[in-house]
């Protein structure tokens, strides 16, 4: 090897580091959800309950395992399930049929995540139906607290936070048949001493009765829920989200995330983005060994002829 490949591969090598460890930070940086102290008005995967610091480790919903439980929900036919309005009049989820359908799930005794959620979804729904119209789709809100989450608590929380619109509902499950309800639209959730520990997600239902698209966060856009609606209203077909940016650093967010027992928080496990560093410095050091080695062999062919 002669000097000036030497030189060469010493500032190729060089370059990759750099390069890679760039990667790594731009990955933290064009992802908001990743830092530890990030803005609390970020969209969270999951509502977590504070424990008290001190080494109180409260117990807490595996958000990977979450994510994939909602994930694998998109498909599924919801299941004729029987719960009561605010009224305790039973309500069939097959009467929503026909109409696309927008479910959250909550508990009334939630004080800061679920009325968030509520007053979100809120202003997006009010915002479509101003455009579209009421009685082209539904919104309903189940409580999956029971028994307490029953009728006239859902009344109760409804009046509390001002949810009037014609076209949404709020329905209480029978205890028994909360597992299966929950297990079928993919909503994961843990009683923790603080309350519960579940998942942020708002499902979204076309015609038919099938799980197109679950919409994570407290917050929404008008991309996020008023676009896939507006599809699902004029029966097109919404597209798949797999492969996009979003889901891409969706899942990078969650894979990277490690449970803090002392904060009862996630945060970000920085050792994964160093070893994906090292490995594009590998990749990319055997791409630059076998460019050049192509090019001594063109090279040397040359000087042969």
């Amino acid at each position: 090897m002669n000097l000036r490949f030497s030189r060469a591969l010493f500032a190729a090598l060089f370059s990759l580091r750099v390069a890679a460890l760039s990667a790594a930070v731009f990955l933290l940086a064009a992802n908001p959800l990743l830092a530890d102290d990030a803005a609390t008005d970020k969209p969270r995967l999951t509502a977590r309950p504070q424990g008290v610091n001190g080494g109180l480790a409260l117990t807490t919903l595996d958000e990977k395992a979450a994510f994939a439980l909602s994930q694998g929900a998109i498909g599924n036919q919801i299941g004729d399930f029987v719960l009561l309005d605010r009224q305790g009049q039973p309500v069939e989820l097959s009467r929503y049929r026909g109409k696309p359908l927008l479910v959250t799930f909550i508990y009334t005794a939630c004080f800061q995540v679920c009325p968030t959620i509520t007053r979100n979804l809120q202003k997006a729904v009010a915002n479509t139906v101003s455009v579209m119209g009421a009685n082209r789709f539904n919104v309903i809100s189940i409580g999956f607290n029971q028994p307490f989450d029953s009728p006239a608590a859902l009344k109760d929380f409804a009046r509390q936070y001002g949810i009037d619109l014609p076209n949404w509902e709020f329905l209480s499950p029978a205890p028994a048949i909360v597992g299966d309800l929950t297990a079928n639209f993919g909503f994961s959730y843990v009683a923790t001493p603080a309350g519960f520990d579940h998942i942020n997600q708002v499902t979204l239902v076309d015609a038919t009765g099938r799980i197109v698209r679950q919409v994570y966060g407290e917050k929404f856009t008008a991309e996020d829920l008023a676009e896939p609606l507006k599809l699902l209203i004029t029966g097109s077909a919404i597209p798949p989200e797999a492969g996009t940016l979003q889901e891409i650093m969706e899942r990078v967010r969650i894979l990277c995330s490690i449970y803090d027992p002392l904060t009862g928080r996630y945060r970000t496990n920085y050792s994964l983005y160093f070893q994906f560093a090292g490995f594009l410095t590998f990749v990319g050091f055997m791409i630059y060994l076998s460019v050049n080695f192509w090019r001594n062999r063109r090279r040397g062919e040359t000087k042969a002829h």
